[in-house]
């Protein structure tokens, strides 16, 4: 039974026992036809995203990557990698039914009944690698995002068929499958950027020995200029593989400057970006980014990211291969489960994560 909606509104508790504890997310007050934003969603002033922040006259890299062996391609990705931490690919491989299947999956899955979603709830989930909620951290966060999330860790197919969710695992799964050969090849040309001639296996669980994928819904905002979709953070991963829909909302901090950059929605293209592990391996020659997203008050968007990370036992620091001309590392040799557990135990705040691996 939901509560009238004046009680929703009038009562914090409320609000986050409906879209939390209830499992209704952000999208359950959307289709009880919420007018005005709840406190707990109102960002403070230095958080919310203005135009005069932003600016319009620039954007990352589009590098088109028809022709892997292509010089140019490593040299782009690996100069966008120093340069910018963000970077879109075009003609990678993956087609574009594939591309719009998993969005229209992404739809689906928001779409079924609370009922169904809540089975995957931290308390209701079977498995720990499927998770369906809200925001980034609840329990944590000051200020809530505006979205909800279904996050899949891949450990085998054989696991995912068995607790992903039926109305997309198939998807989801062949998603994965599809994108293997671009993961494999932008870490190997960034990995020659850093003098690793070879993926080995350990290198391999190093750089992708775990795999998730996540299903970001953002529905529409009542009041999209005082919130946000998800706050300002880096991503802990070595590299995120995303994939936008046509609405846009990503912004992300240019390097060395205080503005944001929006990063438009291109057509079959991937948006692929730096994440702190691989920050911390390659002892800042690469750069991991602060972004968030915007909440939108006209359309219900959806994202879907796959994170490559290490092992949670990979022990992560800057590789040998860097530090062999006798270059000072920056960063710690740090358990990569610690780190997570830093990351997910609190809310986004930029790139404060990164800061305590330092030497």
């Amino acid at each position: 039974m939901i509560a009238p909606l004046s009680k929703i509104l009038s009562n914090s508790e409320e609000v986050f026992d409906f879209v939390v504890n209830e499992g209704h997310g952000v999208k359950g007050l959307c289709d009880i036809g919420i007018q005005a934003l709840p406190k707990q969603y109102i960002q403070p002033l230095e958080e919310r995203i203005t135009t005069s922040i932003v600016i319009t006259d620039d954007s990352i890299p589009i590098i088109d990557a028809s022709n892997w062996d292509d010089p140019k391609v490593a040299d782009q990705i690996c100069e966008a990698a120093q340069n910018w931490g963000f970077f879109q690919v075009i003609n990678h491989g993956v087609s574009i039914e594939v591309l719009d299947n998993i969005k229209e999956t992404s739809h689906r899955f928001f779409n079924l009944p609370t009922k169904e979603k809540k089975k995957y709830t931290k308390e209701n989930s079977v498995s720990s690698n499927v998770r369906y909620g809200t925001s980034f951290t609840p329990e944590a966060e000051k200020t809530l995002g505006w979205r909800d999330y279904l996050s899949l860790v891949h450990i085998s197919d054989d696991e995912a068929t068995s607790f992903w969710p039926t109305s997309c695992r198939e998807e989801a799964l062949e998603y994965l499958k599809s994108c293997d050969t671009l993961m494999r090849k932008i870490l190997k040309l960034l990995m020659g950027g850093l003098n690793v001639r070879e993926i080995d296996e350990e290198k391999e669980e190093l750089l992708m020995g775990l795999k998730r994928i996540n299903f970001n819904y953002y529905p529409k905002c009542p009041n999209p200029e005082l919130s946000v979709g998800v706050g300002r953070h880096s991503d802990i991963s070595t590299i995120t593989i995303l994939l936008q829909d046509d609405i846009g909302g990503l912004y992300v901090k240019k390097h060395e400057t205080n503005v944001l950059i929006h990063i438009p929605p291109v057509n079959g293209a991937l948006v692929i970006n730096i994440g702190d592990a691989l920050q911390i391996m390659s002892n800042d020659k690469y750069k991991s980014v602060e972004h968030c997203v915007i909440a939108n008050g006209s359309n219900n968007r959806v994202s879907v990211p796959i994170f490559l990370h290490p092992k949670a036992t990979s022990v992560i620091g800057p590789l040998k291969e860097v530090l062999q001309n006798g270059e000072k590392p920056i960063y710690k040799q740090i358990l990569y489960a610690d780190y997570t557990n830093i990351f997910f135990n609190k809310g986004h705040d930029g790139k404060d994560t990164i800061e305590l691996a330092k030497i």
